[in-house]
């Protein structure tokens, strides 16, 4: 009830200094946290080789440098992924790059990968001892003259320290980056990947983070590079660039990434749609607009083995994950299913 409070109480503060005093505040309270319970085998799951001891996860965005996984995890979160990350340091976009649509529960960012590099998060990485699910998502640097070999650049230095290695094709805050997304460029990008780990001899699981704004054609396109690549997941998905209508904020029309309650229609069906494309073989993590258990729920029936939130946690605070959880128990209560796996996928059958 106290960080909820906290979360209030930050909520007044510009969004970026909110958010940098979100994780100054939590690095220094993570010793003292308790552990959240989290031993419900109706809500664990097994997914891309790991087990999960609950499906809902932290985004990227939040932690980019890998400042506070662990108290994350402390609250009750199944898995955090940190990042995105790039191989160098880089400022990212002029401020003001952050904007709170209240009304809309949403979010429009243009961060633009700000972040200290790879190397500084391997340095903070090495220093921790293993603890929970950790996701490493990583990026290329916007002036890099070779995007893929960025790729396989921050792969071969932070495969050591993640469960397993979000590849984020889909920020619309660096130009040209979702290009990677397009037929032939991603059979290059996971081919160099695979290439890499072979090299490194360091397994670890790769999923792709696509965008929502795709149609049809790039949605078949998508299923059949990463079965035949032989990745193990999907991330639906990244932020949007449409802006649906109805908006009410006064900074609906800011350029960036729209994530948020506006996000979950159009994320919800590209991931049923790449759910019945790809069929069981990749396991995929809904994200996008999720701040409810019925919310949560819904993304594991389209298809989804596990879900990540981010936005809905800066207006909710983290009383908020342990709510989702006893929506979710209720959820497969009402529904007859015993375990979450059973319901992943129910309405793409």
């Amino acid at each position: 009830m106290l960080m909820d409070a906290g979360a209030a109480l930050l909520r007044r503060l510009p969004p970026e200094t909110a958010h940098r005093a979100t994780l100054g505040l939590t690095r220094m309270a993570a010793p003292f946290l308790p552990r959240a319970a989290d031993g419900d085998p109706a809500l664990a799951i097994r997914a891309f080789g790991l087990f999960f001891p609950n499906p809902v996860g932290l985004a990227a965005g939040f932690d980019k440098d890998g400042e506070v996984p662990d108290a994350m995890l402390k609250l009750g979160f199944g898995f955090v992924e940190c990042g995105t990350v790039t191989p160098r340091p880089q400022s990212g976009n002029p401020r003001p790059r952050l904007f709170r649509l209240t009304e809309d529960r949403a979010v429009i960012n243009r961060m633009g990968f700000n972040n200290a590099g790879m190397d500084a998060m391997a340095a903070r990485f090495a220093r921790r001892r293993p603890r929970g699910i950790l996701g490493i998502n990583i990026g290329a640097n916007k002036d890099s003259a070779d995007r893929i070999a960025d790729y396989g650049a921050a792969l071969s230095r932070l495969a050591r320290f993640a469960s397993y290695i979000a590849v984020n094709v889909s920020s619309p805050n660096t130009p040209g980056l979702r290009g990677l997304q397009n037929r032939a460029e991603l059979e290059r990008l996971l081919a160099a990947l695979r290439d890499t780990q072979a090299k490194d001899g360091a397994r670890v699981p790769l999923l792709l983070k696509i965008a929502p704004d795709i149609d049809e054609r790039a949605m078949d396109d998508i299923a059949e590079v990463t079965l035949a690549a032989g990745i193990d997941g999907l991330i639906v998905s990244n932020t949007t660039v449409t802006r649906p209508h109805g908006l009410k904020s006064v900074h609906a029309g800011e350029p960036g990434g729209l994530s948020g309650a506006p996000l979950f229609p159009p994320s919800t069906a590209v991931l049923k749609a790449m759910r019945e494309r790809v069929g069981t073989p990749l396991a995929l993590v809904g994200t996008g607009g999720v701040s409810s258990g019925a919310e949560a729920y819904a993304k594991i029936r389209a298809g989804a083995s596990l879900v990540q939130l981010y936005t809905a946690l800066a207006y909710r605070g983290p009383g908020l994950i342990a709510q989702i959880k006893g929506d979710l128990r209720a959820c497969l209560a009402r529904d007859g299913f015993a375990t979450i796996a059973d319901a992943v996928g129910a309405d793409a059958r």
